[in-house]
C-alpha cells in the first residue's frame, strides 16, 4: 500500500478547536484573534500576560549544509515538538511562514511532511492571515512614496544612480529582476532602473522578524535607508514620511498566527525572512510569547548550521536577549554520503543505487560537514545534539557511523522517524534535547557589537565557515568605510552567500578549507540592524523552471485543492 501524500494524510487530520490548542498552551482566549477554524491571531498584550511564567527551555534546530535531498529540519521540528508530549512534557514550536513563490515553483511547501506537519497545511502554504502581502504592500507603499518623491523635484537630493530600494512580489517572476522605471511621459514618473525581490527578501520582512514590539517595529521602518545622496549621506524612509504609514500596514501582521500540529502541539508561524541574505528565522516576538507557554520551545533556523543557525546566534538573540539552552542538528544518511561527493544527484531523478547501498566510510567521509557544524554550535557554547532522521531504506552500519561522528564530538544523537510515525517516532531524539538543554549553557555571540564590520566578517569566515582568509574588492572597501562613518558599524553582520555549501562555493562539498571569501559588494539593512556582505551571485527573486509545481495544482469538483506538496 502506498504512503499517503501530505496533503491526504492533513486533509484526513481531526483539528483541535485553536482555543483549546492555545489553553494548552497556557494563552488565554481573550488574547486569540481567529481567523476560521485554522488559524488565529496572537494579541501582543499575550506577551506582558505571560511574563511572569517560568521560561520553557529554549532550542534551535539547524542542520547539515542543505542537499538536494532535503535533510527534512521542518518536519524534525514538528515531530520533536509532538515527541515531547509522549513523555510527559509539552512544547512549542515557532517556525517560518513559507513564501508562495517557491510553493508554486520547484520546492513545495514548507509545513513538514508525512504524519509530523502543521496543519491545515494548505492554509500554512498558502495566503495564512495576510502576512506577506502586507509586508509587499508596506514595502510598496515606500517604493511609491520614494518615486513620487523624485517626481516632485526630489527635494532630499537622492542621487539616481544610488537608490537602494526596490519593490517586491511574492511570486517567483525571473522577468521583473531588472527593470525601468517611469516610462511613457513626463507624467509617468522619473526614468531610472529598478527591479523586484521576492517578499521574503524585503528588509521590512527581516525587521518584521527581529523587531520586539509595535513601536520598536516603527523605529525600525523609520530607520530603513533608501539610498544615497551624491555626497553619500543615507536617506531613510522617515525623511520620506512614508515610515508611519508603512508601520499601520503592517499593525496585523507583526502579530503571531497560532496553528496546531497533527497531534495537536501549539505552532506560532509567524515571518518568512529569506535565508540567504536576511536571518532565515522565524519572529521574535513569536519567541517571546512562546517561551512562556510550556516546557520546552522549539525554534527553527534556515538552511545549515552555518547559515540560519549562525544567524539566530548572533542577530537573532543578539536583539532578542533570549539565550538558548540547546540545539538540534539534523542529518541524514543519504545527505552525508552526498557530502562525500562520490554522487550525481539531481532533484527530482531517482537517487543513485551507489547511495543507497551500505558504505559507513562514505558516512564518515562527508561526516566531515556534520564535524564542521556540530563545532559551530559548540563555539557559541550551545550543546548540540544529533537528529538522525531515518528511512526505511538506511542501513544499520551507515547509521550507526552517524551516531559515531556525534559521540567523537562529545554530543548526544538519536535516530527518529517521525515521518511515518509522528511524536512516538522522535521519543528517543526529545529524551536527548531535554536531557542536553538540562546541561549548564555558556552561550555567547561570537562577536562583541564594537568590533569593526571587517573584523566581524572575518570572525564569522575564518570561525564558522572556515575559511582561510577574506577578500575585498574595492568596491566593498569603499562600502564598508562609508558605513562606519554612517554609524553602522555597531550592526551585526548577516552573510550573503550559498546554502549549498559551508563555503562560498556550491560546489564544494563537506568542510572544504584553504579557500578566501571573496566580499564582492556590502549593503546595509539599517531598518532591519544588520549589515549584508555579498559573496558570490545572490537571486532574491527565483525563476520559475519548464514544469513548476503551479502547473500540477488545482480545485477538485468538490472545491478541494489537489496538487499541493
Amino acid at each position: 500500500m502506498a504512503f499517503p501524500s501530505d496533503l491526504e494524510i492533513a486533509n484526513s487530520a481531526s483539528l483541535l478547536p485553536l482555543a483549546e490548542v492555545a489553553a494548552t498552551a497556557g494563552i488565554p482566549g481573550e488574547f486569540l484573534e481567529l481567523y476560521g477554524d485554522g488559524a488565529a491571531k496572537i494579541k501582543l498584550e499575550a506577551t506582558d500576560a505571560l511574563k511572569d511564567r517560568d521560561s520553557a527551555k529554549y532550542v534551535v534546530v539547524s542542520a547539515i549544509t542543505p542537499t538536494p535531498l532535503g535533510e527534512g529540519k521542518t518536519t524534525t521540528t514538528v515531530g520533536l515538538g509532538q515527541a515531547f508530549k509522549h513523555i510527559g512534557k509539552s512544547a512549542t514550536i515557532a517556525i517560518r511562514q513559507p513564501s508562495m513563490g517557491p510553493t508554486f515553483g520547484i520546492k513545495g511547501g514548507a509545513a513538514g511532511g508525512g504524519y509530523s506537519q502543521v496543519v491545515p497545511m494548505d492554509l500554512f502554504n498558502l495566503h495564512l492571515t495576510g502576512d506577506m502581502h502586507a509586508v509587499t504592500a508596506a514595502h510598496n507603499m515606500c517604493s511609491a512614496i520614494l518615486d513620487a518623491h523624485l517626481y516632485h523635484g526630489n527635494e532630499l537630493g537622492l542621487d539616481l544612480h544610488n537608490i537602494t530600494w526596490r519593490r517586491v512580489l511574492d511570486i517567483n517572476d525571473r522577468s521583473l529582476r531588472n527593470i525601468t522605471l517611469g516610462l511613457g511621459g513626463r507624467l509617468d514618473g522619473v526614468p531610472r532602473e529598478s527591479g523586484f525581490d521576492i517578499t521574503a527578501a524585503s528588509e521590512v520582512m527581516a525587521a518584521l522578524a527581529l523587531a520586539t514590539s509595535l513601536q520598536d517595529l516603527r523605529e525600525k521602518m523609520g530607520n530603513i535607508v533608501v539610498g544615497y545622496t551624491k555626497e553619500n549621506t543615507p536617506v531613510t524612509a522617515e525623511e520620506l514620511g512614508v515610515a508611519g504609514a508603512m508601520t499601520v500596514i503592517l499593525r496585523e501582521a507583526i502579530k503571531p498566527n497560532l496553528m496546531q500540529t497533527l497531534e495537536g502541539t501549539p505552532a506560532l508561524v509567524h515571518t518568512g525572512p529569506f535565508g540567504n541574505i536576511a536571518t532565515g528565522n522565524s519572529s521574535i516576538i513569536a519567541d517571546q510569547i512562546g517561551i512562556k507557554t510550556g516546557d520546552f520551545l522549539l525554534t527553527e533556523a534556515g538552511f545549515g548550521a552555518d547559515m540560519g543557525a549562525e544567524r539566530f546566534f548572533n542577530i537573532k538573540c543578539r536583539y532578542s536577549g533570549l539565550s538558548p539552552d540547546a540545539a538540534v542538528l539534523v542529518a541524514t544518511v543519504r545527505g552525508l554520503k552526498a557530502h562525500s561527493g562520490n554522487h550525481r544527484i539531481v532533484a527530482g531523478r531517482p537517487l543513485p543505487e551507489a547511495l543507497l547501498a551500505e558504505n559507513p566510510d562514505e558516512v564518515h567521509a562527508g561526516g566531515d560537514n556534520l564535524r564542521k557544524q556540530l563545532e559551530n554550535m559548540k563555539l557559541h557554547g550551545v550543546t548540540p545534539v544529533v537528529a538522525i532522521n531515518t528511512f526505511p531504506e538506511d542501513k544499520e552500519a551507515d547509521l550507526a557511523a552517524i551516531a559515531e561522528i556525534a559521540t567523537e564530538y562529545g554530543a548526544l544523537s538519536a535516530r527518529c522517524t517521525h515521518f511515518a510515525n509522528g511524536g512516538a517516532g522522535a521519543t528517543e531524539l526529545a529524551e536527548a534535547v531535554a536531557q542536553a538543554a538540562n546541561e549548564e549553557s555558556s552561550f555567547a555571540p561570537l562577536y562583541g557589537d564594537e568590533l569593526p564590520l571587517k573584523d566581524k566578517i572575518r570572525t564569522v569566515a575564518k570561525q564558522v565557515y572556515g575559511a582561510e582568509d577574506v577578500s575585498f574588492t574595492a568596491m566593498a572597501n569603499k562600502q564598508l568605510n562609508r558605513y562606519e562613518e554612517n554609524g553602522f558599524g555597531r550592526l551585526p553582520v548577516c552573510i550573503a552567500k550559498t546554502h549549498l555549501s559551508i563555503s562560498s562555493d556550491p560546489k564544494l562539498l563537506g568542510a572544504p578549507t584553504g579557500w578566501t571569501l571573496p566580499v564582492r559588494e556590502v549593503r546595509a539593512s539599517v531598518g532591519a540592524g544588520f549589515v549584508y556582505p555579498i559573496c558570490g551571485e545572490m537571486r532574491t527573486m527565483p525563476g520559475l523552471g519548464k514544469n513548476p509545481a503551479a502547473n500540477h495544482i488545482d480545485i477538485d469538483a468538490d472545491g478541494n485543492i489537489v496538487g499541493l506538496s
